[in-house]
């Protein structure tokens, strides 16, 4: 296997300086759904002329440049360990580089390690696939939308929810409105149904690597997704909390299996910085997306 430390610095380089389309699409077609002149337009503009500058200076996004979660799709024969020593070195560089900020803090001491490393950061996930090539999806998750991020045991009293999907509805919308603009709305939703308490939480984020639009392949649970993302925006909350229209720009769900005697609900909240790219390593060539 080759070294493949300087394309993980550039595929950090661009998912920290450079919103997906997909996302500066949906801003602007945001924008132009606001009222004119409004505050909710105005955080929208500033946020678009924030990412051309970004893209332009190569520069982050957001100054809190967030954890790096990478999850890593590799075949048979690689070698994890190396992997994990490669994309740990190119933190280091893209550090020093100031495509990230260093933000990895001890808990105990609060001292902060200066280069973006530390106990089990950056979080790297491995999986083993058949395929012929490596595939790296790496999405740097802000602390201000982490904060905001819940989970649900149903059935919950308090909101009337049991373990249905109805009573799934019930919690995300919860959550969206205890977030209010903490979360840096608008934001896109990734809910995960089951699992233990910490598989539901990492299976939610992944939902976020999906593409805008991209919808379940199960009827019912892409209904929810549609209606939780038009219901969350009927709340008034808007971008950066200040009202309006867009709250949400999306809203994916998958589901786990799970113990009979736990029905957890997870949500994960991304910010309207939703900095995720991928790198696919075939041979001698590297692409980015």
């Amino acid at each position: 296997m080759q070294d493949l430390t300087n394309a993980f610095v550039e595929l950090i380089r661009r998912t920290s300086t450079d919103l997906p389309g997909d996302m500066e699409l949906a801003l602007r077609d945001a924008r132009e759904y606001e009222a004119p002149g409004s505050a909710a337009q105005g955080a929208l503009d500033t946020m678009l002329v924030n990412q051309e500058m970004s893209r332009r200076l190569s520069r982050p996004i957001c100054q809190d440049t967030g954890t790096p979660i990478f999850e890593v799709h590799y075949p048979v024969g690689w070698s994890t360990r190396a992997l994990a020593a490669q994309i740990k070195q190119a933190v280091v560089i893209a550090t020093e580089k100031a495509y990230l900020r260093p933000n990895a803090v001890d808990s105990i001491s609060g001292a902060n390690s200066g280069d973006n490393t530390g106990t089990e950061f950056p979080t790297i996930h491995f999986h083993e696939w058949d395929e012929d090539v490596v595939q790296v999806d790496l999405m740097l998750k802000g602390g201000g939308c982490e904060n905001v991020g819940a989970q649900y045991s149903l059935p919950n009293a308090p909101l009337k929810a049991g373990r249905d999907l109805e009573g799934v509805r019930k919690v995300v919308l919860d959550a969206v409105q205890r977030a209010q603009g903490q979360g840096c709305a608008p934001g896109v939703l990734g809910v995960a149904i089951g699992g233990d308490r910490g598989a539901s939480y990492a299976f939610s984020k992944q939902q976020l690597f999906r593409p805008l639009g991209d919808r379940n392949d199960d009827p019912e649970l892409a209904a929810l997704e549609e209606t939780i993302k038009e219901q969350a925006n009927e709340l008034g909350i808007g971008p950066m909390g200040f009202g309006g229209k867009t709250t949400v720009l999306d809203v994916q769900i998958d589901s786990l299996h799970r113990l009979p005697a736990s029905f957890f609900v997870s949500v994960s909240y991304m910010c309207w910085a939703n900095r995720r790219r991928s790198m696919i390593v075939r041979g001698e060539e590297v692409t980015y997306q």
